[in-house]
């Protein structure tokens, strides 16, 4: 990709500062201090503060995006079920971009977003599916933990980032941020410069994307940059 001279690291292409925490997961160095104190934090309320997802690059959100167009991943509708994929390339880019950031605009690109869920709580051999069921369910002390925590400013700079009423992704309690941090990262983000990596990708629905950029961004990433 020929993007000479420019800071690729807001867009998952470049980050020297990764370190592998839990299970191989990769975050930002920076944050690594904090997510130690709300870990003990969370195992001295009982919890077992258990990452799902952190660091992500662009190729493997690109994957993602593409599979779900392609049908070999879940597409699921804004209530959690799977839905058949669209032919029309604007209702599968809005299918999409439910629960699945657009490729290069994902907060799991910065390194400071880490999705999270209580170990101590999952039955042997269940498989984290990362929904609202979850979060009402098996996980619902944990994140009413999590909340008490924000509220209390006791959580060491970390927050929720996918809320209702903010932006049009549908809500995430797994997904939380080191704000600090990511401020900072987020700072270098262009729109243009993503327009750029699109142009050069394989991304599907990229025709239907680059014609409503704008408007994506207005609805799905600039909400989230807080």
């Amino acid at each position: 990709m020929m993007l000479d001279g420019v800071d690729l690291s807001p867009y998952g292409m470049q980050n020297e500062n990764l370190v592998e925490v839990q299970n191989g997961y990769l975050v930002d160095s920076s944050i690594v201090p904090f997510l130690n104190k709300l870990t003990e934090s969370a195992k001295n309320s009982g919890f077992e503060l258990r990452i799902e997802s952190a660091y992500r690059p662009f190729e493997k959100q690109l994957s993602i995006w593409n599979r779900k167009a392609r049908g070999e991943l879940p597409l699921l509708s804004a209530t959690g079920e799977p839905m058949e994929v669209p032919k029309d390339e604007k209702e599968l880019t809005y299918a999409i971009l439910t629960w699945s950031a657009l490729p290069g605009a994902s907060r799991h690109h910065l390194g400071t977003d880490i999705d999270v869920v209580d170990g101590a709580s999952c039955p042997e051999g269940y498989e984290v599916e990362l929904t609202p069921a979850e979060c009402s369910g098996m996980f619902a002390k944990f994140h009413q933990f999590l909340s008490n925590a924000i509220e209390k400013d006791e959580s060491f700079g970390f927050n929720r980032v996918f809320v209702s009423g903010r932006g049009k992704i549908r809500p995430e309690q797994w997904h939380i941020a080191h704000l600090p941090t990511s401020r900072k990262k987020l700072e270098k983000f262009s729109l243009d410069v993503l327009r750029r990596i699109y142009e050069q990708s394989d991304m599907a629905c990229k025709k239907f994307v680059l014609a409503n950029l704008e408007k994506l961004a207005e609805d799905y990433i600039y909400p989230y940059f807080v």
